[in-house]
């Protein structure tokens, strides 16, 4: 494969790609087209899709939630709820997507004459999922029907003792499933093994998802019943910002439907119906529309934060209550707990960067501390993987050597099947999650038996994903293209994230005109081009590394080629565009 720009081993030390076809005259069929339809093909959508993929509408992606497993037996079980005015409780995890999943059918359920209550655990005290303890406590004060949501997959004692109590559970997940269920009522999870081929091909929604298509199956069963001959229908459309905010957050792949639920849900967050959208936004310092990745960066770490350091129904509170005046109340105290996290979390990641840097190189960094907070340990693990370039798991032990932990993974390495496994193997006291991420409980001494399972397991996983490295280029500009009509151009083929990358552009050859060091390690710079035009770039957390070095000492007589994403940048007077660096190459 031709190398973009000829690099073949840039600044840190990867080769560069043309991503998509045709770009460098593979492809004999190719034929020019537009921007927007040149990205949508490279990212894997069919020429006959354009059309559906430049306006993602729930329509054209919707599946019919019956041929999941356990969904009409788990939709007729809730209206028989609805109908009877049963007390229900939703319990849910401590997320974004557990926090989501909850208030999206709270709400459902509010619009259709049942008043739910929430229920989510605390994550230093009760741990991740139900527990037996809970859910019969649960029952005890009156829930006949118990609805989890983004957990419960693997709870089998918990369950067990549910059934045992006559309590009816449904359970609503996306995390993998073993070969074996635990006792619900019904389980709706489309990463069942006994899924069918249609039903485990949205295995990729997130649990918000899940619970949206419960939605539609519960509406579809109402109706079936008379139930709206007298009563208005619920606009389950209505609750789409609520979708695409869990969603991005869990990092979701968005393709297929997810892309549908995000950007129908940008444009209900867009009209503020739900107030405490409403208050997080104005909370969060958003003077525009937020876009995308507003809500993995701005929005979503804020309803984590009740859940990290907090109290941990915040979240859920906030995206449900009708009260202008809590609502701002509680977008304020979670705005505090993301602060308060944040610096947390700095104290956490460093210390796991001194350990990381003292280990012997596995497939998967396995970093363990005593005394870390374990509400940070997932973005103290996600930001060792970028680090790293491998999969990370960073564990936070308590006073007894046990261990909590998180980790996060790269594409082509299936972390959650892996600590599944080790589960099953007797290595851990509790683990599960999704390919890219997961969650794990390690009894005292279990660490190094742990980290040489899964090396074991994954090496030639993880060696393949790095071989495989490199650095993908959409498009190459001129400095002057980069500029705000090309980034809104762009915009069109979104929304982007997770399995839909947003474009990675190329621009020079610069000179680097000024650099320096700003916030937490940051490299701003301004380069220069031949075209007489200048552009910002900041290379984020870069300061350390040979990017970051190149772009601080780069010669005034030396040019190079970076490669970023390009973004608004709205701070000032007049909108500008900038680039987010990535990675640099320098010229011949």
């Amino acid at each position: 494969m031709t190398a973009a720009l000829n690099v073949t081993r840039s600044i840190l030390g990867q080769p560069w790609r043309w991503r998509g076809l045709g770009t460098d005259g593979r492809d004999a069929a190719f034929t020019p087209d537009d921007l927007v339809t040149q990205l949508l093909l490279a990212r894997g959508c069919q020429r006959d899709d354009v059309a559906a993929h430049r306006e993602p509408t729930i329509r054209a992606f919707m599946p019919d939630p019956g041929l999941f497993q356990d969904m009409e037996r788990a939709a007729a079980r809730i209206a028989d709820a609805v109908q009877a005015g049963e007390a229900v409780t939703i319990f849910g995890d401590y997320d974004v997507d557990g926090a989501t999943s909850a208030a999206l059918l709270i709400r459902l359920l509010r619009d259709l004459g049942l008043s739910a209550c929430a229920y989510i655990p605390d994550r230093l005290m009760e741990g991740y999922g139900p527990s037996g303890e809970a859910l019969v406590r649960l029952g005890a004060e009156g829930s006949s029907l118990i609805v989890t949501v983004d957990c419960g997959a693997q709870a089998f004692e918990a369950l067990a003792m549910a059934r045992a109590a006559g309590i009816d559970v449904i359970v609503v997940d996306h995390h993998q499933c073993a070969s074996t269920l635990p006792a619900a009522y019904a389980l709706v999870n489309p990463n069942r093994l006994d899924e069918s081929v249609a039903g485990a091909a949205f295995g990729h929604l997130a649990a918000v998802g899940v619970a949206f298509l419960l939605g539609a199956a519960l509406i579809r069963t109402l109706r079936a019943r008379g139930w709206f001959a007298t009563r208005s229908e619920p606009r389950l459309l209505d609750l789409l910002d609520i979708v695409a905010l869990g969603t991005v957050a869990d990092v979701a792949q968005l393709r297929g439907l997810n892309r549908a639920f995000v950007a129908q849900g940008l444009k209900v967050l867009a009209q503020r119906r739900n107030i405490g959208l409403a208050a997080l936004v104005e909370t969060s310092g958003l003077k525009r529309t937020p876009l995308c990745h507003d809500l993995g960066f701005a929005l979503g770490p804020r309803i984590n934060a009740g859940g990290r350091v907090g109290q941990s129904d915040l979240g859920v509170r906030l995206l449900t209550t009708q009260d202008p005046d809590e609502a701002r109340t509680l977008a304020e105290e979670l705005d505090r707990l993301n602060g308060e996290r944040r610096v947390i979390e700095g104290d956490v990641q460093a210390q796991a960067e001194a350990i990381a840097a003292r280990e012997e190189g596995r497939a998967v960094a396995v970093i363990a501390g005593e005394g870390w907070h374990p509400g940070v340990i997932g973005i103290v693990a996600g930001r060792m993987k970028e680090k790293l370039g491998r999969p990370a798991i960073v564990i936070a032990l308590d006073e007894t050597g046990t261990g909590k932990g998180s980790g996060r993974s790269i594409a082509g390495v299936d972390l959650g099947a892996a600590v599944l496994a080790a589960k099953d193997s007797g290595l851990l006291i509790a683990g599960g999650g999704h390919a890219m991420a997961a969650g794990l409980t390690v009894a005292p001494g279990g660490i190094d038996a742990l980290a040489d399972f899964l090396d074991a397991r994954l090496s030639a996983d993880v060696a393949r994903a790095m071989d495989g490295r490199a650095l993908l280029i959409d498009a190459v500009l001129s400095p002057r293209g980069v500029n705000p009509d090309f980034v809104n151009a762009i915009e069109e083929g979104g929304p982007y994230g997770t399995g839909w990358p947003a474009p990675r552009i190329a621009t020079g050859p610069v000179r680097v005109v000024k650099a320096d060091i700003v916030g937490t390690g940051h490299v701003r710079a301004i380069v220069a081009g031949d075209d007489g035009a200048s552009i910002k770039t900041v290379a984020f957390r870069q300061a350390e590394t040979g990017l970051g070095q190149a772009l601080l000492a780069a010669p005034r007589d030396r040019r190079l080629w970076i490669a970023g994403r390009a973004k608004i940048d709205d701070w000032g007077s007049r909108a500008a565009a900038e680039l987010h660096v990535e990675d640099a190459a320098w010229c011949p």
